[in-house]
């Protein structure tokens, strides 16, 4: 340590030890006009200079071309820069020293009798290292130049005045959770999401080599773990239960599973599937991807007195397998699920779809023709009313007894009018009136041999008298009724 002190030491002070070598106290002689300049770095300095013998050289340049003066200066008084200084003063002060160039009279300031530059403002190597200006000698009363002007370059020393600055912090990073070691260097390993999603680091940077007097910086580092497929879904609970009615509508949602998945983004996605049960037929199961969850809906009709609950095992996996992680597998979880079937209220039911009737056409009134039969599924067996519809028997030529069903003749029938007869029949819960249903009734008139021959016309027969046996003489139209099957006798 104590040699790497002396080395921090010594680089610090270089540059103030070049300054003493290179630019000690003297004067230079001009080679052509007896001009001279002095350099230093401190006030000490210049009391040193006064106390010195002013050595003369001949015909010499300036033998100068740059100055140097620490930033940052921040002291009571301006801090001397140089001096410059001419063997053609003797001291009389007939001679005046101007400066121009860069940040002359306002930066630095020269004493036009000494020639001493000192900085009047603090400066910032940064913002500006270097100060090109010139210098010259003239004569106090005319300001007739008696030296050529000469330029010369003040730079600016650095001090360690600036802290280590990171250009874009604060930083962010991401790192798939469950890395191996050799991906990234990490203080934790096996570093879960789940557990904890986002790190904080602070960074440091020292200049100096970390060695004291220096400065530092900071900044953050966020480090977020992104999602791995590593964990499997699992159900909120095992047994779900549902209840239906039994005259809902196919399509219908019936109920919702989910299953949890404690990863994000599509390694949290799931399918749902029915892999066993008694209900697989009537019931399937669709996955939303949006809600995560399956939805049960009824694909075939139910009725609550065949089958009134159903028992369905679902299962839900994962959609996106990462392969690193099946050692942890399955990726898959199952549930079961009860269905309980309602029963609905529903309208009468009769005996057979349609009714075909006959009825001889000279029925008596009031006798039964036939009869309807109607009864309500429910548990619950509301008794039925009967009635016909009326739109369908205009004349009404039937009644109905509304307690059990029998059809009756209300009015006289005549086949050779009317052959069929097509009423609708009505059967109404008695508890519930709006639970209907119709049946259609066709009623079929057979006919009967209530209707004698007649003769289209009457006729009139003229014989010949020498007419032969067997000879027809005349031809009869006779108007039957219709039907054939009447048998007419000719005598």
């Amino acid at each position: 340590m104590p040699e790497r002190l002396a080395e921090m030491l010594l680089d610090l002070w270089t540059p103030l030890i070049i300054l003493w070598i290179t630019l000690p106290p003297c004067i230079y002689t001009a080679p052509m006009n007896q001009s001279q300049v002095v350099m230093s770095g401190s006030p000490l300095e210049l009391s040193r200079l006064s106390e010195q013998r002013i050595l003369n050289r001949s015909k010499r340049g300036w033998v100068w071309n740059q100055m140097f003066v620490l930033e940052e200066f921040s002291g009571p008084e301006p801090i001397l820069v140089g001096r410059l200084h001419t063997d053609l003063d003797p001291g009389s002060k007939k001679i005046k020293y101007i400066l121009s160039g860069d940040g002359a009279g306002t930066i630095f300031q020269i004493n036009d009798i000494t020639g001493d530059i000192h900085a009047i403002k603090r400066l910032d190597r940064e913002e500006k290292a270097e100060y090109t200006l010139t210098a010259q000698a003239v004569d106090w009363e005319t300001n007739k130049p008696l030296e050529p002007p000469s330029e010369f370059i003040i730079k600016v020393q650095d001090i360690n005045d600036n802290a280590p600055e990171f250009l874009n912090g604060p930083y962010h990073a991401t790192v798939p959770e469950m890395s191996i070691l050799a991906i990234i260097k990490t203080a934790l390993p096996n570093m879960d999401r789940e557990a904890k999603e986002e790190y904080l680091v602070v960074i440091q940077a020292k200049d100096m080599g970390g060695h004291s007097g220096g400065l530092s910086g900071t900044t953050t580092l966020t480090v977020t773990l992104t999602d791995v497929n590593d964990n499997p879904p699992k159900f909120a609970q095992s047994l779900y239960h549902f209840s239906v009615p039994e005259d809902v509508v196919l399509g219908t949602a019936i109920g919702r599973v989910k299953a949890n998945d404690q990863d994000i983004g599509e390694n949290a996605q799931s399918s749902y599937d029915i892999i066993d049960g008694d209900g697989t037929a009537l019931f399937e199961i669709t996955s939303d991807a949006q809600a995560q969850d399956g939805i049960i809906r009824l694909r075939k009709p139910l009725d609550f007195e065949t089958k009134k609950s159903y028992t369905l095992k679902v299962e839900a996996a994962n959609v996106h397998i990462d392969p690193r992680f099946s050692g942890r597998g399955p990726f898959k979880d199952t549930a079961t699920v009860k269905i309980v079937v309602e029963d609905a209220d529903e309208p009468p039911v009769f005996s057979s779809p349609t009714y075909l009737l006959e009825v001889h056409e000279n029925a008596a009134l009031n006798s039964v023709i036939g009869q309807v039969t109607a009864r309500d599924p429910d548990i619950t067996s509301s008794p039925i009313r009967f009635s016909i519809d009326r739109h369908t028997d205009l004349e009404r030529q039937f009644n109905i007894n509304a307690d059990d069903g029998k059809i009756t003749l209300a009015t006289p029938l005549d086949r050779e009018l009317s052959v069929w007869h097509n009423i609708t029949i009505i059967a109404t819960e008695i508890r519930n009136h709006s639970q209907i249903s119709r049946v259609p009734v066709a009623i079929k008139v057979l006919d009967v041999n209530d209707n004698a021959p007649e003769f289209a016309s009457e006729y009139e027969a003229f014989l010949c008298e020498n007419g032969k046996p067997g000879q027809v003489n005349i031809s009869m139209l006779l108007m039957l009724n219709m039907f054939v099957y009447n048998c007419l006798i000719f005598n």
